[in-house]
C-alpha cells in the first residue's frame, strides 16, 4: 500500500526544480516506490569543498530535498510541508567525479509532523551520510 496522498512523477518534479537550488545542483528524483523515494546527484565543482570532496552542506541539501519531496507527497491535499529540523552525520568522503545516491524512507507520518530517514551512498554502495528530517504539516493558505 502506498503512503503517498499526492501523486507526481520524477519528470514533473524535475520540471518544477528548474531554476531552483535542486535544479542548479543537478538533484534528480529517480524512483518513487510505495513507501520510499530515491534520488541522485553528480559531484562536480559545484558540490565540493577545497579538498575535492563533497561539502557537508551539499549532502544536507540533497537529504533535505529528498525528505521534503517525500513529505509533500505524503500530505493530504490542501496541506504542505515545511522543514523544522535536519541533522546529518558525515561518515565517509565522496570525491569529485562521483555520484551521490539517496534513499528516503518514513520514520513517522503523523497528522502534523513527518520524520524521514535519508541514507546517502556512493557508487560503491558505501554510506557517506545519514540524515533525519522533521517537517511540520500546515494547511495551505489560499491567495487573497
Amino acid at each position: 500500500m502506498s503512503i503517498w496522498r499526492q501523486t507526481t512523477t520524477p519528470d514533473e518534479i524535475h520540471v518544477r526544480s528548474e531554476g531552483t537550488v535542486n535544479g542548479l545542483l543537478g538533484i534528480r528524483i529517480t524512483e518513487i516506490g510505495p513507501d520510499f523515494l530515491r534520488g541522485e546527484m553528480p559531484v562536480d565543482e559545484r558540490h565540493v569543498q577545497p579538498f575535492g570532496i563533497i561539502h557537508g552542506g551539499i549532502s544536507v541539501v540533497l537529504a533535505e530535498t529528498l525528505g521534503s519531496v517525500a513529505s509533500m507527497m505524503a500530505c493530504e491535499p490542501g496541506f504542505h510541508a515545511v522543514g523544522l529540523e535536519i541533522n546529518a552525520n558525515h561518515l565517509r568522503p565522496l570525491p569529485k567525479g562521483g555520484r551521490a545516491f539517496g534513499l528516503c524512507t518514513p520514520v513517522r507520518i503523523g497528522r502534523s509532523v513527518h520524520v524521514w530517514n535519508i541514507e546517502l551512498r556512493r557508487e560503491d554502495g558505501e554510506m557517506f551520510c545519514v540524515s533525519r528530517l522533521t517537517t511540520a504539516i500546515i494547511e495551505r493558505k489560499s491567495a487573497a
